[in-house]
């Protein structure tokens, strides 16, 4: 699953990005990192970009980057 299957108001976990180089680089200073709990807030009205939390920070991103961002729901059995 990655970030870009996510529903507003659903929170995952990060498990690892795909991403390389600057863009790599700019995810993981935005604090999208291993282990990261993210929710999704919403969906631009034409799909494009996504609006995220991230502990108390908000973070839009194109869906083309959320979708090399491989994420796990949060259930009760793997709660950090």
């Amino acid at each position: 699953m990655t970030l870009n299957d996510t529903l507003p108001s659903q929170t995952v976990v990060v498990l690892r990005h795909h991403a390389t180089g600057v863009i790599r680089q700019r995810l993981m200073d935005l604090g999208i990192m291993p282990q990261a709990r993210v929710t999704m807030v919403r969906s631009a009205p034409l799909g494009d970009p996504i609006e995220i939390k991230i502990d108390n920070t908000h973070v839009s991103l194109r869906r083309a980057e959320a979708a090399g961002i491989e994420v796990t729901s949060i259930t009760p059995s793997n709660t950090l």
